[in-house]
């Protein structure tokens, strides 16, 4: 395997490897695996991962702005209105005006969301278990702790 002179970034001659090398490339990797094996664990809720996580962020900031809720989630609001489709068609989440400034648009669970929400995390729990056995308690700790880096501000600026 020969360096590129310019960028010291290892190339085999079809370049089939490069993307082992990249950061951003073996992340999303792992994301698509991880979310397959959580969505596998909550499918009887009838909930995928990503929305099992709004409906957490959603009860944890308790009716936030939909603006919070997209900025806590690192999602632009076209995002998370795309996002939060599905759960308002079916009932779990519901969006309503700001009393104190009508420009604004909380998300809210509805009774059935919270119901779903509370139901769906024992399933989480589950694959949250299966995680921790699998890759290690003591990793998964400090998988979390570099994850929180890369997604804080301070990551951002220096980047």
């Amino acid at each position: 395997m020969k360096d590129d002179t310019k960028t010291g970034t290892p190339k085999t001659l079809a370049g089939a490897n490069l993307l082992s090398f990249c950061n951003n490339a073996s992340l999303r990797k792992a994301a698509r695996r991880l979310g397959k094996l959580y969505d596998a664990v909550l499918e009887p809720s009838d909930l995928k991962a990503t929305q099992f996580t709004l409906l957490t962020q959603i009860y944890d900031l308790g009716n936030p702005a939909m603006a919070e809720l997209a900025k806590s989630l690192l999602m632009d609001l076209s995002a998370m209105r795309h996002s939060l489709g599905p759960l308002i068609r079916v009932g779990l989440v519901r969006l309503r005006v700001d009393q104190r400034d009508r420009r604004v648009k909380r998300v809210v669970l509805t009774p059935a969301g919270v119901a779903k929400f509370k139901g769906a995390m024992q399933l989480w729990q589950k694959a949250q278990g299966r995680f921790e056995q699998a890759f290690g308690s003591a990793r998964a700790a400090k998988l979390r702790s570099e994850l929180r880096l890369l997604t804080s501000e301070g990551f951002k600026d220096a980047f």
